[in-house]
């Protein structure tokens, strides 16, 4: 309805009563100018909203699709130090997940501009998957692109899983202070049987398998299981040594408590072989990579995954995992 419409009710309603005082009349041009002001509100505020709603959408849109108009990935760096950096546990989710960090190092690998790859790592370990995959792009980018080397730079730690990786790069800087190795593996967990026998609680379980129950936190552990367990986690640990050994090389100064999971201060694993020198990522690029230009590859959190953590996508999967198995094989 226009406006006119409203302008032709007021008048016909006016017409309609041509006896009546001048307080009726005031009172019906009060209500037909209301009704004619809320309709016209009605429509500023719908208009509104939808325009609104359109902005989200597109911005929704820009955010999910990672649209760049500015034209950024079209163009060419100039010579330059590529970095990216691993922070926090590596994990199949996060900063450390290999999905997270392939992608990023085969983009650093394929610019031309970049003369090196710098990895600076801050993780105190995690999953011998995660770090394994990582492991096995880089040496396969490094065969790729044999004219570009790989350099870690230790932050504040570089322990287990994050030194599994750092282990595949032709060198390690640390600060003197760093906390470097502790090249070994484990897997953890809780025994209630106790606990359950003085409450009077039985565990009830029943499986098709007879090692299904593998390390059922309120069963008794058999000493069949706990060999199979420590058998695997031997296995990992000989992969992880293989790592280490293939790539410090000659500079490994091996003792008998190289690989039994201690971990060291940076100056001490420089003295073991377990790190070349010291620096930052801005020497390394300065004095060694001879670019000073430092480009950070680094994937970041997006939009959607921000929205999604907030709204309880995080959560939900934190759930998921608390109810799920906890017992695995962890580079910690």
């Amino acid at each position: 309805m226009t406006d006119n419409t409203f302008g032709d009710a007021k008048d016909n309603m006016l017409a309609a009563a041509p006896t009546t005082g001048n307080w009726e009349r005031e009172t019906l041009e009060k209500l037909v100018f209301a009704t004619v002001r809320e309709q016209r509100a009605t429509r500023r505020w719908g208009i509104f909203f939808k325009l609104t709603f359109l902005g989200l959408a597109f911005f929704a849109l820009w955010a999910f699709f990672d649209f760049d108009f500015s034209g950024s990935d079209m163009e060419t760096l100039g010579r330059h130090t590529a970095l990216i950096e691993i922070d926090g546990s590596i994990e199949s989710e996060g900063s450390g997940s290999a999905d997270v960090v392939i992608p990023s190092l085969n983009k650093a690998f394929a610019d031309a501009g970049s003369v090196a790859v710098v990895l600076r790592i801050n993780s105190p370990g995690g999953s011998p998957v995660q770090a394994g995959n990582i492991v096995d792009e880089i040496l396969r980018l490094k065969q790729a692109y044999p004219a570009k080397p790989v350099y870690v730079v230790v932050d504040e730690i570089c322990a287990s899983g994050g030194y599994y990786i750092a282990a595949a790069a032709d060198k390690i800087f640390v600060n003197k202070a760093s906390i470097v190795g502790s090249v070994g593996v484990l897997m953890d967990g809780f025994g209630f049987t106790g606990t359950m026998d003085k409450l009077g609680v039985e565990r009830r379980l029943l499986t098709a398998g007879e090692n299904k129950g593998f390390l059922d936190p309120f069963s008794p552990q058999s000493d069949k299981h706990k060999a199979h367990a420590q058998a695997m986690l031997n296995e990992i640990h000989q992969q992880f040594i293989s790592v280490v050994r293939t790539g410090r090389g000659k500079r490994l100064k091996e003792t008998p408590e190289t690989f039994s999971g201690l971990f060291w201060s940076g100056a001490r694993a420089v003295e073991m072989g377990l790190a070349d020198g010291f620096g930052t990522v801005e020497t390394t690029a300065r004095d060694v990579v001879k670019a000073e230009d430092i480009v950070d590859y680094t994937a970041h959190e997006g939009l959607p995954e921000r929205v999604l953590k907030k709204f309880g996508a995080s959560v939900g999967a934190g759930m998921v995992k608390t109810l799920g198995p906890s017992a695995r094989p962890v580079l910690r």
